[in-house]
């Protein structure tokens, strides 16, 4: 959204009352103040401010940065700043509708405090959502929840095969709501109840149906919409309409249930613009992008190389205080775990390191042409980006990480820009996904976004990998099988 400097200046005013001069340089940017502010009043005092404030999330089709917001949301706040001002009359004092991009687990939580007034998120109506918000009339045609399963997958003939198996969900979906009610069955029926695999909140649905299409997971619950919108893109899916966990469900959008009067304004835009209307079907059509998607880590022969290199990552990560998942993640996202890969800029091997990169003091690694010293100069040099530029106390190891990795990626001294832009747009500089991850969207573009993006699912990937080993190799040790060598 394109703010005029006058605009600025009068929407402060209205907003703090008349600033004094030593607060001018304080407020250039508004948006850290949107952020930042709480607010509860209705849509009246939300004009009176000039700011109306949409909750979402970050992601592919839904709202992303390039050259500009792009998205699905980004498209409806843009259309609804346009009809609240022709309703209002507002004149020349443009009431501005801001998109503020949170974490999916966050949504319900920053609007009951009052950080935004309106949640537009591809968010279905449930009972216990209910209890937290009042929804608007439904945004989409009615839906199912179904399973969706990849090449990965065991044999599933019906819903009850699930009967003692796992599925991986974020536990604040709706499709958990989902499974608990399949499990009330199952338990009345005596069957042994679905086991719950709780994904990272960051993770939205598409990220999950890309993950079981390269074989990362071997299912996972969606609306049934969402598997045939990238039908062009996930080749490997195996969309199963007959097994359906809920039906009839619609997404709408979420407004404090002590708004009434907004609820009613967005329930009259809606029915001019929502799913079925010529506005909203232009936006579902036309955000279907192609991104760069994960490659499928599980693959027998990509599994095989991990293993293969598995004890060098795991031996330079502990060394140098890199999770070695997440190094050999980074690996895969580099190099797909080839050593013989070289870029035309003179990258060379499985970390894709510059050999003056590695010549540099800070490491000091020669013979990367060897796999061995290419994994430890990468583990040496991404742990000292992490330890000279992101070891704040304030900042958690993991997105130290993160950001060490964009640095990685992009430069350090471009990403701790990022990071001073982040902190003056109200964001947290020390948290990369849907903070200082939507500055860089906006000011280098997408490589690095998708580059962290990628390297965290592998990881996910790797942990999983992990830890199904370790929980198959315990059941060898009960029943008295012979321990496999370890790679």
């Amino acid at each position: 959204m394109r703010l005029t400097h006058v605009f600025i200046g009068l929407f402060l005013s209205l907003l703090l009352g008349a600033a004094s001069q030593a607060q001018t340089s304080d407020l250039q940017n508004p948006t850290a103040l949107v952020s930042n502010s709480s607010y509860t009043g209705d849509l009246p005092g939300m004009v009176g401010r000039r700011i109306i404030r949409i909750l979402t999330v970050y992601g592919p089709g839904r709202y992303y940065l390039d050259n500009g917001a792009k998205g699905v949301t980004a498209e409806y706040a843009n259309r609804l700043e346009k009809v609240i001002n022709e309703s209002f009359d507002t004149g020349h004092l443009k009431v501005a509708v801001f998109v503020l991009p949170v974490a999916r687990d966050e949504l319900f939580l920053a609007l009951e405090q009052g950080r935004g007034d309106i949640i537009i998120a591809g968010t279905t109506v449930t009972p216990a959502r209910e209890q937290q918000a009042a929804f608007t009339i439904p945004s989409s045609k009615p839906l199912k929840e179904i399973l969706v399963t990849g090449p990965s997958a065991p044999p599933i003939n019906s819903i009850d095969d699930l009967s003692g198996k796992s599925v991986y969900l974020r536990a604040s979906s709706s499709y958990s709501d989902s499974i608990t009610t399949l499990n009330k069955r199952f338990t009345q029926e005596g069957k042994a109840p679905v086991s719950l695999e709780p994904m990272s909140e960051l993770l939205e649905d598409e990220d999950l149906i890309e993950m079981v299409d390269a074989g990362l997971l071997p299912w996972t619950i969606v609306d049934d919409y969402k598997p045939t919108q990238w039908s062009g893109v996930f080749t490997n899916l195996n969309i199963r309409n007959d097994i359906i966990f809920r039906a009839g469900s619609r997404h709408a959008w979420a407004v404090r249930q002590d708004n009434p009067e907004l609820k009613k304004f967005l329930n009259n835009f809606l029915k001019d613009n929502k799913e079925g209307t010529l506005f909203g079907n232009i936006l579902k059509n036309r955000y279907v992008r192609d991104f760069n998607w994960a490659a499928n880590t599980n693959a027998e022969s990509e599994l095989q190389r991990y293993r293969d290199l598995e004890a060098l990552f795991r031996r330079h990560g502990v060394s140098y205080g890199i999770d070695p998942a997440l190094l050999a993640a980074q690996g895969f996202q580099e190099s797909r775990l080839d050593q013989n890969v070289r870029s035309g800029a003179g990258a060379v091997g499985v970390m894709q390191l510059l050999p003056s990169t590695a010549a540099d003091k800070n490491v000091g690694i020669p013979d990367i042409h060897e796999v061995d010293p290419n994994i430890e100069a990468g583990a040496k040099y991404l742990a000292f980006l992490k330890r000279r530029y992101f070891s704040d106390p304030n900042m958690d190891p993991l997105n130290g990480a993160l950001l060490a990795l964009a640095a990685y990626n992009a430069g350090p001294a471009k990403v701790r820009r990022l990071q001073e832009t982040a902190r003056t747009r109200g964001y947290d500089p020390y948290l990369w996904f849907d903070n200082v991850e939507v500055i860089a969207a906006e000011k280098i573009g997408r490589e690095t976004v998708q580059y962290v993006a990628n390297i965290f699912k592998y990881y996910l990937s790797y942990q999983m990998i992990n830890r199904e080993s370790a929980r198959r190799e315990a059941a060898r040790h009960t029943a008295g099988a012979p321990a496999h060598e370890q790679h």
